[in-house]
Parts: C-alpha cells; structure tokens; sequence
C-alpha cells in the first residue's frame, strides 16, 4: 500500500518518472553522477542500501558496478517503476524512519533523499544501524544554503539584478517546492542538524564536497556556480 498521504510524491509520481528518464535530471546528470559513482566503483562493496531509492536510477547504476542493491522507498508509483525497469530488483516499499535493518549492509546511499525525510533524527538512526561495522554512508544532499531559499529563491532587486534570497535559516520548516508538474514537500534544515545527528552516531566523516557542474546549459552552470545546489558527504561507521 502506498504509504504516501500529505508530501506530494504519490501525486507527482508520474511527472516525476518523465522528467527523470533514465539518465536523471540536470543535477545528477551535470553535477552528481559523476562524484557519486566515483565513491562507489571500485572499492570492493558487496551490498547496499538505497534510502528513497525512488525510481531505481541508482541502484541500477550501483548495480552495473557489481554492487548487489535494495531500494526503499514510501512512494509504490515509483517503486512500480522501478520493477518495471529492473525486475529482478530488490524494491521494497518502506520509510527510512521505520526500516528495519541490522548491519546488513556495507554501503548505504542516500540520494536526495535526506530532505523528504520528515523525522531525520530517527532516520539516521535506523541508517546507522543498518550498517555493518566499517560500512559506509554516502550522502548527495541539498546544501542548506539552497533549501534556506524558497519560496522566495531566485527574484529580481530594483535595479533587475538576480538575486538568491537566504532567510530564516537556522529555522527547520517543511516549504512545498513545484517544478516540471512536481510538486512535493522539502525540509529545509542548518546543516549543523545533519552533522550533529550523524556525529552523535559515532560516524566519521570521510569526505565533504560541493560538486560544480561539468556541463549542460550554460545560465545552469552560472546559477549552480553562484548558488550551490548540493554537497557530498561521506561518513564511516567504526570498525
């Protein structure tokens, strides 16, 4: 059963698999795919995790680099795609605050995942505790100086200057975000909520990056490049 009744994602499902494709949308294609699959190939994982899997774009991409996945995810329109283009896949319906996993796995991804999750301190927690000792977290993630954004964002000052207004940042809040027929339900939150959390875990921190754009339009890769879209992070749990 579709576990999906307030956040839009049931709703924006459809309109959501078309602007994906099977190459993903400007982010991942430009910005993210690319660092993303450079932490994964190659370094022996055997079995991952995919937090809000979605479509199954990535497990599917983890899956061409030998890496047996399952993917959770609330939303079953998406999760049905999923099947559809992977049907010997591993897709269960589920929310990251309730999974129940015990170190299972050595690779758990999240990929623009973090910011649908509602309850992020009983999400973390259940992710931790889905990985094996020595496993990896491998986060793609809105900045919080981006989600700070909305609704405002991107407007024009008196003189027709682009501007990217930040407000209220230190303040946790749901804001309904709508682009290309979707429209779904965003958390904004400082990024010290997502370290804190993840440093209470006993998780170390590996990595941290703010990838920029490595192609496509060129007002996007300006936009990107002024405001950054997203960081990277990559978190271990001790051994």
């Amino acid at each position: 059963m579709n576990e999906d009744v307030s956040d839009g994602w049931a709703a924006s499902a459809a309109a959501w698999i078309i602007e994906q494709g099977e190459d993903g949308d400007y982010g991942r294609r430009f910005v993210l795919d690319a660092p993303m699959r450079a932490r994964i190939e190659g370094r022996g994982f055997r079995n991952a995790l995919d937090v809000g899997c979605g479509e199954g774009r990535f497990c599917r991409i983890m899956q061409r680099a030998g890496i047996r996945t399952t993917g959770i995810d609330p939303t079953e329109a998406l999760l049905a795609r999923a099947r559809e283009l992977d049907p010997s896949g591993d897709y269960r319906v589920g929310r990251a605050e309730t999974m129940d996993f015990d170190a299972e796995f050595d690779l758990v991804v999240s990929y623009l995942s973090l910011i649908d999750i509602p309850d992020l301190a009983t999400a973390i927690a259940k992710i931790a505790t889905a990985m094996r000792p020595g496993g990896t977290l491998l986060i793609a993630n809105l900045t919080s100086f981006n989600t700070a954004g909305p609704p405002e964002g991107w407007t024009r000052d008196r003189d027709g200057a682009l501007r990217f207004t930040i407000d209220h940042y230190m303040d946790e809040r749901a804001t309904w975000v709508s682009w290309s027929g979707v429209r779904v339900q965003n958390w904004h939150r400082p990024l010290s909520t997502y370290m804190t959390l993840l440093l209470d875990h006993g998780l170390q921190l590996r990595l941290f990056v703010e990838p920029q754009p490595i192609g496509g339009d060129p007002d996007r890769i300006a936009r990107h490049r002024r405001v950054p879209f997203f960081h990277i992070m990559e978190w271990q749990k001790p051994a």
